[in-house]
């Protein structure tokens, strides 16, 4: 057996050895080479070590210099017997830090051992000639150590962020450096720029099979003097700076004040400098104040002087600076700091719902009530999508059928609108934009349900990065190519962006494990369902079922009205209201809905415990207004099928345009039929229309129903959800209706030309006011 390798990566604090280490590991893993990664004095496979790590590294456990330094060394002979046996047994290990770090600190910085020859003693002593095989030694300049340490924590005893001491440390690297002629690499260049020189160093020894480690350190010329070490190494003094001004001084207690410089930043930076609320102009990037509020819980100063502190003047480094704030701090709740607005143009209507799944994001997308989609686009197609998988003959009959389908619409949409402005009771003086733009709409709503799913809309996402990554990772995993192929690109598009906090999203072990495991449970499910349960296509059901209501009495959610309001146990309040007249309830029921002026005046929390299960059957058109509701639970919708059945709007039937409606559902299910009969049974959705019904469920608690039930019956919305969310309601009446009765705002009768008109005429009001 060949033996391994022992390369060691080192450099002053901030200097980016962990990630440089990581990039080598992997690229060296996926070459299939065995390969550990230790950080030494200290190794995961010895407890020794690590026990004594961890009280060199705790504050808590006082020690003069001489007890630090004999315990670095203590724990990395422990270390290092590790790596050799590792070694010898082919294994290549690469490791951060060695010996050099004891010699830049704890000699060339702090001067905790003054004698040169007495810490070489020592750690002679502790390595035992287990030299490393190869020593890479990445330096940059002391501005950018600064930089980078100072988004750093301050547990570890070398943490010193004092630009004196920095350029000691560095000076101390580099003259050993160059004593052993160990390789420097300059690192505060992009980070593939450092990976590529220390690459080709690894490679380099990894083809040298014979085992030439450097001769022992004992040989190391003593340097005169750490001052001329210093002037060896050409470094920039401290005095170099002495011109930069400072944000915040920082006095012997460690108390900060704010410079005059500090204050003109915040000036600019914040919405108030001395109060104890304020909010963050765009001085600042995002990601530069998602960095300082993930510090947030490891430092007790004012986050502004954090700021000044610590990231001040770091434009351009922010992706540097949050790297380090993630891997200290936690990157899940980091995550949350930090939003992207995303666009996804060109996607089907099917893929738009799979893009607003997620319930922590916002999301707007083209409106098919508002814009006509009767366009082409430059090159003469209309806007919808084709599965590039269909096979030649397959393609011809879909695009056939979706341009005869986009054809009708074209016509029916303007002759519908026409009938519709020639019929309207508005007299002529108040046919004005607002009456063409109301009339424009109701024709839309009316003949939308012959655009097929397979009809392209923009879709405008912003989402933090928790939940920008949640959502990429739900697309890659479902069966739609065009879903899969969508989340890869969002993935690609948006690490150009925010490129740390979806480092996991592809790595196997974490996004590539979530996205099989979502895969391979859906298609277990999938398998299930197709072999123990029959096929039904919902002849006779409900349009609207109640499956399930908690609580069956109303009034049993009055404790929880009254428990902010009391000092008594929830229990015990149950006790007491129960002996209480119905009367008395009711009243207090009805205190706590209070006087609602307006829809937006809402009952308070203790709504939140009851809830309403929907079984509900309604056209697609339908579903993806209502599905863009996040308040809500268990939000499920099956695959399309264009046998459920459609309705035929009565305005549709009144303009005499019925019989090309027909034909365009006849059509769809001739289409989706010999999609089914080519193997394309998953893509056969996009040949389904809006107007085809579909099966969802869906449960949301009563406050949000008091939203849900009110918003969506205004009579300006779309009629065929307006009568959908009546009869919800009715059934929501006929279990709670004392909670219903409250919902005074529920819309039932209003003329929806009118209305319409109305609401149009209102925007134009608001637009005029600001043009004035």
């Amino acid at each position: 057996m060949n033996r391994g390798k022992y390369i060691v990566i080192e450099g002053p604090e901030g200097v980016g050895k962990t990630t440089q280490l990581q990039l080598v590991a992997k690229q060296l893993q996926a070459s299939g080479l065995p390969v550990r990664v230790l950080r030494e004095p200290d190794s995961q496979s010895d407890l020794t070590a690590r026990e004594i790590r961890r009280l060199t590294q705790d504050p808590q456990y006082p020690m003069n210099t001489r007890t630090e330094v004999l315990l670095y060394n203590a724990a990395r002979s422990q270390s290092l017997q590790a790596i050799k046996t590792s070694t010898s047994q082919g294994v290549i290990c690469l490791v951060d830090r060695n010996y050099l770090t004891n010699l830049a600190i704890q000699y060339y910085g702090r001067g905790d051992v003054p004698e040169y020859d007495t810490i070489n003693a020592i750690i002679r002593f502790a390595v035992n000639e287990m030299e490393p095989d190869l020593t890479i030694v990445l330096d940059a300049p002391v501005e950018v150590l600064y930089a980078r340490a100072a988004g750093r924590g301050h547990g570890e005893r070398f943490d010193n962020l004092d630009k004196a001491f920095l350029e000691r440390v560095r000076a101390g690297y580099l003259w050993e450096a160059n004593q052993r002629n160990y390789p420097i690499v300059p690192a505060s260049e992009d980070v593939d720029a450092v990976f590529k020189h220390i690459w080709d160093l690894v490679t380099a020894e990894l083809r040298n099979r014979e085992d030439k480690r450097p001769a022992e350190q004992s040989t190391t010329a003593t340097p005169p003097s750490i001052k001329e070490a210093m002037e060896a190494t050409e470094l920039p003094h401290a005095e170099a700076n002495a011109e930069e001004v400072p944000y915040v001084t920082k006095d012997s207690a460690g108390n900060y004040t704010v410079t005059k410089a500090g204050e003109g930043l915040l000036e600019k930076a914040v919405s108030n400098t001395t109060g104890a609320v304020y909010a963050f102009t765009e001085e600042l990037s995002p990601t530069t104040v998602a960095a300082a509020m993930a510090r947030l819980s490891r430092r007790g100063d004012d986050m502004r002087v954090t700021i000044l502190d610590e990231f001040a003047g770091k434009k351009g480094k922010d992706g540097a600076l949050l790297q380090r704030v993630i891997t200290a701090y936690g990157d899940d709740s980091v995550q949350q700091l930090v939003g992207l607005h995303a666009v996804v143009e060109g996607a089907s209507n099917l893929l738009t719902k799979k893009l607003e799944w997620g319930r922590l994001a916002a999301y707007l997308e083209q409106s098919t009530r508002y814009i006509y989609f009767d366009q082409k686009d430059p090159s003469g197609k209309y806007k919808y999508f084709t599965p590039t998988q269909f096979d030649t003959k397959t393609a011809e009959l879909y695009v056939h059928a979706m341009d005869t389908l986009f054809d009708t619409y074209s016509a029916l949409v303007r002759e519908l609108t026409d009938y519709i402005r020639r019929n309207s009771s508005v007299p002529k003086a108040e046919q004005d934009g607002a009456w063409l733009s109301a009339t424009k709409a109701q024709a839309c709503d009316a003949i939308r349900p012959v655009l097929p799913v397979a009809t392209k809309s923009t879709v405008g996402i912003y989402a933090s990065g928790q939940a920008l990554e949640s959502l990429i990772m739900h697309l890659q995993s479902d069966s739609l190519v065009e879903a899969r192929t969508v989340g890869d690109q969002l993935l690609a598009e948006s690490r150009k962006v925010l490129p740390t906090f979806l480092e996991r999203a592809d790595k196997p072990e974490r996004g590539g494990a979530l996205v099989a495991y979502r895969a391979t449970t859906a298609q277990t499910m999938k398998n299930i369902a197709k072999d123990m349960l029959p096929p039904h296509y919902g002849q006779g059901d409900e349009a609207v079922r109640l499956s399930n209501v908690w609580p069956r009495n109303e009034l049993d959610l009055l404790p929880d009205m009254l428990y902010e309001h009391s000092n008594m146990s929830l229990q015990e309040i149950q006790r007491h209201v129960a002996t209480w007249s119905y009367a008395q309830k009711e009243a207090a029921f009805k205190a706590y809905m209070g006087e609602r002026l307006n829809r937006r005046h809402k009952p308070g929390r203790a709504l939140e415990l009851a809830h309403y299960s929907w079984d509900l059957m309604c056209d697609y058109g339908i579903f993806r207004d209502l599905q863009r509701h996040r308040m809500v639970d268990d939000l499920e919708w099956q695959v399309l099928t264009p046998r459920y059945g459609y309705d035929v709007p009565e305005i549709v039937e009144a303009a005499g345009l019925s019989d090309r409606f027909d034909g365009c559902f006849d059509l769809s299910l001739a289409l989706y039929s010999q999609l089914q009969t080519a193997g394309y049974e998953l893509e056969a959705q996009y040949a389904t229309l809006l107007g085809h019904k579909m099966r969802w469920k869906v449960t949301y608690n009563a406050r949000e129903a008091f939203h849900l039930h009110e918003l969506r019956t205004t009579p300006q919305g779309h009629p065929g959800y307006r009568k959908l969310v009546r009869s919800m309601h009715e059934k929501v009446a006929e279990v709670h209706p004392l909670l219903a009765a409250s919902m005074k705002f529920v819309n039932q009768d209003e003329d929806p030309e009118l209305t319409r008109l109305a609401a149009e005429r209102y925007t134009q009001f608001k637009l005029g006011q600001l043009e004035g």
